[in-house]
């Protein structure tokens, strides 16, 4: 009988990244989703990733791949961003939310854990303080807690800038993204920048919900069991100010990653993740 290597039998365990469509409020909700290769049936809680912005659930690949070994992952798009279909106006963080939780209520979830970075973090926590019986537990990476001075900072001069005829906004956009990639991998960085761009001129939606989001009284309504992740990037002194909101979260800081992270080291997430959602 032919013996398989440990090479192939890791392949064959590995779990394949999927892409399906879903409705929600405003139309089609593209999902990247894996899974075990067995069937779930001895597998973890479903885990739902919410990626920042103006990022895709395209930045969780590398997660999905490692975390699907044990449990179901989910990680839209969020309503405006990569492939799923945009409201008319700009989205709050519970207006974002309430999509996510038609997904929820189609996929008749019994439990779900959350993982949420920076947008998708503020989203993660209102669906947490909304859904308390369905969010077991919640993960939170790169708060943007804003102060007064930061949110002005935003709403003056958005993010990403707005297209200009001598393409001087390409390059401000490269700047900015690389100014917060640690360790800067430029295909990292490359990613990031044509997804930016990509999302054309509702790129800026996510944070400018996320600005306008009222993060010091809502975070403090979270009851679930919280791990907050903070990587030393554009969110650095924000995320360490949620300490305060969350008393009783576990925290972990990473002053060697910044932006990027979940892409350039998606194990390193997985560890925390896959300990805390254990634990």
């Amino acid at each position: 009988m032919a013996v398989r290597s440990r090479a192939n039998r890791d392949v064959s365990t590995q779990p394949r990244v999927r892409r399906s469509y879903f409705e929600c409020r405003y139309g089609q909700l593209h999902v990247y989703n894996a899974m075990p290769p067995g069937g779930g049936f001895e597998e973890g809680t479903t885990l739902l990733c919410l990626h920042e912005t103006p990022m895709t659930g395209r930045m969780f690949s590398g997660v999905l791949g490692l975390l699907g070994r044990e449990r179901s992952v989910y990680a839209p798009d969020m309503p405006g961003f990569g492939g799923s279909d945009s409201s008319a106006a700009p989205p709050t963080i519970p207006d974002y939310a309430a999509a996510i939780g038609d997904f929820l209520d189609t996929m008749r979830f019994r439990q779900v854990d959350l993982l949420g970075c920076q947008t998708g973090a503020l989203v993660a926590a209102e669906l947490a303080i909304l859904r308390p019986a369905l969010i077991r537990r919640v993960v939170l990476a790169t708060i943007p807690a804003l102060n007064d001075a930061e949110r002005a900072e935003f709403l003056r001069t958005p993010w990403p800038a707005a297209p200009s005829e001598d393409g001087s906004y390409l390059l401000a956009e490269w700047r900015r993204t690389t100014a917060h990639v640690k360790p800067l991998r430029l295909e990292v960085a490359a990613r990031r920048v044509a997804a930016a761009l990509d999302n054309g001129p509702q790129a800026s939606w996510g944070m400018h919900a996320a600005a306008q989001y009222p993060a010091y009284e809502r975070l403090r309504l979270i009851t679930q069991p919280a791990l907050v992740l903070r990587p030393n990037d554009e969110f650095w002194e924000a995320t360490l100010r949620v300490r305060n909101l969350l008393p009783n979260a576990r925290y972990i800081d990473l002053p060697t990653l910044g932006a990027g992270w979940c892409e350039a080291a998606p194990e390193v997430l997985v560890d925390a993740v896959s300990k805390f959602l254990h634990g």
